[in-house]
C-alpha cells in the first residue's frame, strides 16, 4: 500500500511540475508577443504602427481592410515660417470634402503637426481583414485565442 501511496504522489508531482511548465511556456509566448509590438512601436516612432481601414472612407486608395498606419491623407500643407507652425488639412480618399465638417472638432480648421502619429512605410495586403472578422465576430476572437493557448499548453517539448 505505501509502494501505491508513493506512485500516486509521484504522478501529482510530475503532472503538476507538467502544468506550471507549460503555463510558464504559455506566458512566455505571450510576453515574446508583447516584445515585437513594443520593439515595433519603437522602430516605427507611433503609438499605432499598425492600423486597419474599417470602412470604406479611404477608397479607392486603400480598400477597406487593408493595414495602413494612417487614418485619411494629408491634402494640404501650409507653413509658417515667421511662426513656426505647420497647417494641415487631411481628407478620405472617397469623401467629397475635406476632414473639417464632421472629423475635426467644432471650430477646428486645421490640424497642427502633434496631430500626425505617423506615415506610411509599408502595407500587408489582406491583413487587416483578420482583424475585422476578429471584430466583428468576437466569438472567432476567443476560439483562436483558447486554440493556441491550448496548443501551447498541450504542446510537449
Amino acid at each position: 500500500m505505501d509502494f501505491l501511496r508513493k506512485a500516486a504522489e509521484s504522478i501529482r508531482s510530475i503532472a503538476i511540475r507538467r502544468i506550471t511548465t507549460q503555463a510558464i511556456n504559455l506566458g512566455t509566448v505571450m510576453t515574446f508577443a508583447l516584445m515585437i509590438w513594443k520593439l515595433w512601436i519603437c522602430l516605427s516612432g507611433s503609438d499605432s504602427p499598425v492600423v486597419v481601414v474599417l470602412t470604406g472612407s479611404m477608397e479607392p486608395g486603400f480598400k477597406r481592410g487593408r493595414d495602413i498606419p494612417i487614418v485619411h491623407r494629408v491634402i494640404t500643407v501650409h507653413e509658417h515660417r515667421d511662426l513656426g507652425e505647420i497647417n494641415i488639412l487631411t481628407k478620405g480618399d472617397s469623401n467629397l470634402v475635406d476632414d473639417r465638417n464632421g472629423i475635426y472638432a467644432d471650430g477646428q480648421l486645421w490640424l497642427q503637426q502633434y496631430h500626425i502619429i505617423g506615415r506610411v512605410s509599408g502595407f500587408l495586403p489582406y491583413a487587416g481583414w483578420a482583424t475585422i472578422i476578429m471584430t466583428e465576430k468576437p466569438v472567432i476572437k476567443y476560439l483562436l485565442i483558447g486554440a493556441l493557448s491550448l496548443l501551447v499548453i498541450t504542446t510537449k517539448e
